[in-house]
């Protein structure tokens, strides 16, 4: 997998998203990532061994940026608020965002790593906003005290769990269930 993000990777990566978005995620070569992306096939084998590898770099691009921009736009006067804030917005945005629905109705399997046997990129990039926020809270006496990497980790899960199953929810709308989880939120981080 590539470290480096230059404007080649990114044109990759780019190109990646391209043709996902449009032939799907099977259906996607790295020969056709190289000649979207206008390089050729050895380097894009040289920086990813397969498509993989490929796609979960441009997952974790994709939902990492995302998170970041829910995290530079969301407001509140305590650690807690900014946290629930950022969480209650995180679940339809990563819901609707075209790559997540594109994996989540052509390739669920894709994930069930990221659900079962170990964290991803977009993971820890959500962990750590997520530390960020319960240790700002706990200075500011917002979140209860406890260990910080298990409220993180607890509230990681909470909101992964909103995140991939919320559409299996019959009866109730998208608003509804996010209302309730700020409420699980705010009660369980109350000091």
């Amino acid at each position: 997998m590539s470290s480096v993000v230059d404007d080649t990777t990114t044109a990759i990566l780019d190109a990646t998203r391209a043709a996902v978005l449009h032939f799907g995620i099977r259906r996607t070569t790295l020969t056709d990532v190289a000649r979207r992306a206008g390089v050729s096939r050895m380097t894009v084998y040289r920086r990813y061994p397969d498509v993989e590898a490929l796609l979960r770099e441009l997952m974790t691009r994709e939902f990492s940026e995302l998170l970041q921009a829910i995290d530079d736009d969301v407001e509140g006067p305590t650690g807690r608020a900014r946290l629930v804030n950022a969480l209650v917005a995180g679940v339809p945005a990563l819901r609707e965002h075209p790559l997540f629905r594109k994996v989540l109705a052509a390739e669920p399997e894709l994930l069930i790593p990221y659900v079962f046997a170990r964290m991803g990129g977009t993971q820890h990039a959500g962990l750590a906003l997520i530390e960020r926020e319960v240790a700002a809270g706990q200075q500011d006496g917002s979140i209860r005290a406890g260990d910080l990497r298990v409220l993180a980790q607890a509230v990681l899960l909470v909101e992964q769990s909103f995140v991939l199953s919320a559409g299996i929810v019959e009866g109730v709308a998208l608003r509804p269930l996010l209302a309730e989880l700020e409420r699980l939120l705010q009660a369980a981080l109350a000091p």
